[in-house]
């Protein structure tokens, strides 16, 4: 079991690319993402009248609604943006003893 933790020997790690610099960054993404369009609601809700109509309303409830789909759509791509670029970097990464098992019904004669 512990053999399979050795690195094979002549692999070369794929240099580090656009993935670390995303990664490095979905931090400052996924604040300002959400910061900016709750910054944008109380600029609105700010700017409504004070004796609103029933349409008024409608309309700020509406906002609200998008502003919500909105934050919660960065989110996501955020996440799979996250989860791309972990993945790029475990694909990058060395190559071990267990990648190069040798298979039982290779094609080779015997």
């Amino acid at each position: 079991m512990s053999g399979w933790w050795n690195k094979l020997p002549g692999f070369q790690k794929s240099p580090p690319g656009l993935e670390w610099a995303l990664w490095k960054r979905l931090p400052h993404i996924l604040a300002w993402g959400t910061v900016l369009p709750l910054l944008l609601a109380v600029v609105w809700h700010w700017a409504s009248p004070t004796n609103p109509t029933p349409a008024d309303e409608r309309s700020l409830l509406l906002f609200d609604y998008v502003i919500v789909g909105v934050v919660v759509l960065h989110w996501t791509v955020v996440l799979t943006v996250a989860i791309g670029a972990a993945i790029v970097m475990v694909m990058k990464g060395p190559a071990y003893l267990a990648d190069a098992y040798p298979l039982n019904d290779s094609d080779q004669p015997r």
